[in-house]
């Protein structure tokens, strides 16, 4: 955001929602906001109850009167902001095309207004998708014909069953903005050392251009059938060996790939406005790719940002924010963005199992605390067995089919999503945000319109009564055992 807009984001905020007096420490005048009298919206998302991003409260702000130790606050600054925000959304896989596909006509309606609606629905602006196929695909495909190194056989045909269809309906639903990237799972077999898209392997070194310009011709197509593609990921997991479509990277082989063959030939090919993100893995490692490839102008000036997951913990770690402070820090013109993440292997007993979203929340909020950008989920849509998907690799989604029975089947992760993505508009700003108590986690953002929205989040097992304080006005309120709030005013 310019100098010249966040300054009018600042003047529309004190406009319409604040009051504001002055004061004077060390010959400096610094705003004190005060908000007396201002409504607040509550919406609540708990479990053991029915609410499910329910208008629950509308509170007012009082002044805040002396701070005690025996009350629990959550401290919002809205002097201090931070990242601008991109958006939230998650990936439309060759499986939920398939799925949705299968859905009545009523049910599929449903669905787009559920996620991309932004009164009635969640609201995502952003979307993933794949270059060819992935484990969430039926079969493992690609665009050319076996051996054709020249890429004249280059064909999206397969895509237009089901995938661009349904990627279509969603960009008219989010009202004809949608954010989308795309990511490579594997190049062609024949293009790999272990000639097999499954298993890992790494593309030989005789095939950089043709797979550089394999991209090239992914975006090229799309756009030619109406879907713009605003970014790339350069290789997903690129440290993983996996059973299914997988490519190995080390840090200097992605940098010098970056350098020397992808970026200059997304420029060659006039697409040197779209965004490259690197790496597309954990948090874990995320530092080391940063460090190679940003460290280097060459490979860097190509680079938008970086791209991570949240599958470090399935090691038996702990997530690794902090890697991610330690990149904002180092490179502070690069973007973050969460780029994949999804619950546990998929169990039809646990639809409604609520550490499944308590762990979006924590995700989200922790991430964006940290300078994220922007927070993609991974598949939006799969089947009552978590699939469809050729290796037997099921898991979960927010919102699943039963289509046996023709029934959407809502998850907890979607309303916790929901309680981020219906009310942080791109090009909001993060507001410096606190609690006074670790069992609350929460973050902020201001809007260009000057509302802001404050999410609150409680994992613990008892109901905990705390102020949200702004400068010197507060609400009181309540947030019950294993709940959500988020606050707009």
């Amino acid at each position: 955001m310019t100098k010249k807009r966040m300054i009018l984001t600042i003047f529309v905020l004190i406009s319409l929602s604040l009051k504001c007096s002055e004061s004077t420490e060390n010959g400096a005048v610094k705003q004190q906001f005060s908000t007396d009298g201002r409504d607040v919206l509550i919406y609540t998302t708990a479990e053991n109850t029915d609410l499910r991003l329910t208008l629950t409260e509308k509170n007012e702000f009082q002044p805040v009167g002396q701070l005690t130790e025996s009350e629990v606050f959550v401290f919002v600054n809205p002097n201090k902001t931070f990242q601008t925000f991109l958006g939230i959304g998650g990936a439309i896989t060759d499986a939920s095309a398939e799925v949705f596909a299968k859905l009545p006509a009523e049910k599929q309606d449903e669905l787009l207004k559920a996620y991309f609606d932004k009164t009635e629905g969640i609201g995502y602006t952003l979307a993933r998708t794949s270059i060819h196929s992935c484990d969430f695909s039926s079969a493992s495909f690609t665009y050319v014909s076996d051996e054709d190194k020249e890429l004249n056989t280059f064909s999206i045909n397969h895509d237009k069953q089901f995938r661009i269809p349904f990627i279509k309906k969603a960009i008219e639903a989010a009202g004809g903005d949608l954010l989308i990237f795309a990511s490579p799972w594997s190049p062609p077999a024949f293009m790999k050392d272990n000639k097999n898209m499954l298993q890992g392997g790494k593309l030989l070194p005789e095939y950089y251009q043709s797979w550089a310009l394999y991209y090239t011709k992914f975006i090229k197509a799309y756009e030619k059938e109406g879907i713009p593609i605003w970014g790339i990921t350069i290789q997903n997991e690129p440290m993983a060996i996996q059973r299914w479509e997988s490519c190995l990277y080390s840090a200097t082989e992605e940098r010098d790939y970056l350098k020397n063959h992808l970026g200059p030939v997304m420029k060659q090919e006039g697409l040197g406005d779209k965004k490259i993100i690197v790496w597309d893995h954990n948090r874990d490692f995320i530092s080391h790719r940063a460090n190679t490839i940003f460290d280097d102008p060459e490979a860097s000036k190509y680079a938008w940002g970086i791209g991570f997951h949240w599958y470090e913990v399935w090691a038996g770690g702990q997530p690794m924010y902090d890697n991610l402070s330690n990149v904002a820090e180092s490179y502070p013109d690069k973007k973050i963005l969460f780029t994949e993440g999804c619950a546990d292997s998929f169990d039809p007993q646990k639809y409604q199992y609520w550490p499944h979203a308590e762990r979006y929340g924590e995700s989200m909020i922790n991430d964006f605390n940290r300078g994220t950008v922007g927070w993609t989920d991974w598949n939006i849509l799969l089947d009552e067995r978590g699939g469809p998907n050729h290796v037997s690799n099921f898991c979960f989604a927010p919102v699943h089919a039963d289509t046996q029975e023709g029934e959407l089947i809502y998850t907890p992760s979607y309303y916790y999503i929901g309680h981020f993505s219906k009310f942080i508009q791109p090009d909001a700003k993060r507001m410096s945000t606190v609690s006074s108590r670790s069992h609350l986690l929460c973050t902020s953002f201001m809007n260009v319109d000057g509302e802001m929205a404050t999410i609150v989040m409680n994992h613990t097992d008892e109901k905990i009564s705390y102020k949200l304080c702004i400068g010197l006005s507060a609400v009181t309120t309540v947030i019950l055992p294993h709940a959500i709030q988020t606050f707009v005013y």
